[in-house]
């Protein structure tokens, strides 16, 4: 993957958390629902496992769960990550409307 596509999968990923945390957070009123959800949304972008298999098969759903975190590689994560601070900033920017007086967020 070449820098200008890392660039812009960052700022989709960024992006599109954003909205979506923004949209989440207007319609449950919870500021900080997104940050919450990111890591099992990561976990089932990245996991080839059914997610029923955790119950299950937990050892085995597990083990599976590391080995493919640790065969990401550097731009996966740096895309992933990103999506996180899209998160982040989403909950940042309702907090500040919140703040200052936008009663309807």
């Amino acid at each position: 993957m070449g820098i200008p596509q890392l660039l812009v999968s960052m700022l989709l990923f960024i992006v599109l958390f954003l909205g979506i945390g923004f949209i989440l957070n207007m319609l449950l009123r919870k500021t900080w629902i997104m940050a919450i959800v990111y890591p099992i949304i990561v976990i089932l972008i990245v996991d080839n496992v059914r997610f029923f298999k955790y119950f299950t098969e937990p050892k085995v759903a597990f083990n599976s769960l590391v080995n493919d975190f640790s065969a990401l590689g550097g731009a996966d994560v740096y895309i992933l990550s990103s999506g996180f601070v899209g998160a982040l900033l989403s909950g940042i920017i309702i907090k500040l409307l919140r703040k200052n007086g936008y009663q309807m967020f």
